[in-house]
């Protein structure tokens, strides 16, 4: 019997952070594309974004390993003050 290893509480965070922040590199950077006229630098954005998309790829097998999941909704409880 293997026991799959699992991350413990703060590292699933801290990876969730990661896994955030690359995602909004990502947009980032697509949406900067956009605007940049020079095509060296434009081409340079766009490896960013295949990378960046490789490593979400890679860090989202990881994250099946995090010790809790909360269940996505299908509809959002709106916040209301």
């Amino acid at each position: 019997m293997t026991v799959q290893p699992t991350l413990a509480m703060h590292e699933s965070m801290e990876f969730h952070e990661v896994l955030n922040f690359k995602t909004l590199c990502v947009l980032k950077s697509k949406m900067m594309q956009g605007l940049v006229f020079d095509q060296e630098l434009k081409a340079l954005m766009q490896k960013d974004v295949e990378q960046s998309l490789q490593a979400i790829a890679d860090l989202q097998a990881i994250y099946e390993r995090v010790p809790f999941q909360a269940p996505i909704p299908d509809r959002p409880t709106p916040i209301r003050n």
